[in-house]
């Protein structure tokens, strides 16, 4: 649980609960660019600096028209852009494209511990229990154990697919797809960046900018299946309800359903605006809304037709003057990210139509992750958004319209 004392100094918060929780959280920050994007990590690495974080203080009153929002806190501390976020527990993970995962601790979020470094770009993490789930721009998992010995040292346990997967596939010729001319893999193998994870009922499902998606059973880490999903890069996965949404560069989000105990089959599609790319999809707890962000700055919703597996368009609405990167949901507000610096507050009204109630200005590039807490603090909820700046940014939100 979350621990906010508003406006007052915080005091050293003491562990009370294990680094980990046992409760599954999948990143906010599983997006990307089309597999053209070049890994901008500097080799230079920066000195850790924390802002303004032993206070938190509500934001002042709104300007007319829109919220007005300030930042409780700026953390610094990745060599490079912040990629993903995800929530657990009292803690806060956050992963670059310099290749490092920080975890944070809550109330006062001061670093916890550093991991990671020198494993490839990470993509996108999720925790599951005492293990922490990255992917890379080389195309593997990586699977990462709280040590035994101490509760702030991370261990690499394991790398997906295993070497027990291998072992148990090369030797057969079937077992190999061709990826491109003249060149094969193994069908458990991605073959290009993997952009984002998700994690629903004991699996772990990995989107690539090999267009597919992969099945991974967290109980043995075996891969049980892969889908050729999409017909370009997978930017974007959702698990919900027991549906998985896929969203890609190819300007569709796909429902993927399961079918016996671990093929997977396609329950519908919804698409876009031509000749633009899918770069997020957010979908509401219950299942019935599906948002999908664009390329183009736009933001598409879709309803599903109660108990009938299909999805009808309901919404489009321009949301930024640039593309949208990331987008999170919590309760009736959707929270997009952009290219252009920005965060969209949205809230659902009737029909699952958009009504922007406020803007978020302060990071100095791209918005490239958020991640709402599904703890309430005071009469709103606190905001967690990563950039191109290369920090992340901790926001109050509030959910009445009249915050005077």
């Amino acid at each position: 649980m979350v621990l906010i004392t508003m406006a007052a100094p915080m005091q050293e918060p003491v562990l009370s609960t294990p680094l980990l929780s046992s409760s599954a959280t999948t990143s906010s920050g599983s997006i990307s660019s089309t597999s053209s994007e070049a890994d901008d990590s500097p080799l230079s690495s920066q000195r850790f600096v924390v802002q303004d974080v032993t206070k938190y203080e509500l934001p002042c009153k709104p300007l007319p028209g829109f919220q007005s929002y300030k930042s409780l806190a700026m953390l610094s501390g990745h060599i490079g852009s912040v990629s993903c976020l995800a929530l657990c527990g009292e803690f806060i993970l956050s992963a670059s494209q310099g290749k490092d995962i920080i975890v944070w601790q809550q109330p006062d979020l001061r670093q916890f511990t550093k991991f990671g470094q020198g494993d490839g770009s990470v993509k996108a993490l999720v925790t599951v229990s005492n293990k922490v789930f990255t992917a890379h721009q080389d195309s593997r998992i990586r699977v990462w154990k709280v040590s035994r010995s101490s509760e702030n040292v991370f261990k690499l346990v394991d790398t997906l697919p295993t070497t027990k997967d291998y072992l148990g596939k090369f030797m057969k010729q079937s077992n190999y797809v061709q990826t491109r001319r003249h060149h094969k893999r193994l069908w458990i193998e991605h073959a290009d960046s993997i952009s984002c994870l998700a994690v629903y009922n004991g699996l772990i499902y990995s989107g690539s900018w090999d267009k597919t998606l992969k099945v991974w059973r967290i109980s043995d880490l075996k891969c049980m299946e892969s889908i050729k999903a999409h017909d370009d890069a997978i930017n974007s996965l959702v698990a919900c309800k027991g549906i998985v949404y896929s969203a890609s560069a190819d300007g569709k989000i796909k429902a993927w359903g399961k079918q016996g105990k671990t093929s997977h089959s396609l329950l519908g599609i919804m698409e876009g605006h031509n000749d633009i790319s899918l770069n997020s999809v957010a979908v509401s707890e219950d299942g019935k809304w599906v948002y999908g962000g664009g390329s183009d700055g736009s933001v598409m919703g879709w309803e599903r037709n109660g108990d009938c597996v299909s999805w009808k368009l309901v919404s489009e609405t321009k949301a930024h003057h640039m593309a949208v990167l990331c987008m999170c949901m919590m309760g009736e507000f959707l929270c997009s990210g952009s290219a252009d610096k920005t965060i969209g507050i949205w809230k659902r009204e009737a029909y699952g139509k958009l009504c922007k109630v406020g803007v978020i200005n302060g990071h100095e590039g791209p918005v490239k992750c958020l991640q709402a807490s599904p703890c309430n603090v005071g009469t709103g909820f606190l905001l967690y958004s990563g950039g191109l700046d290369k920090s992340i940014r901790v926001w109050w939100v509030p959910k009445n319209e009249d915050t005077s």
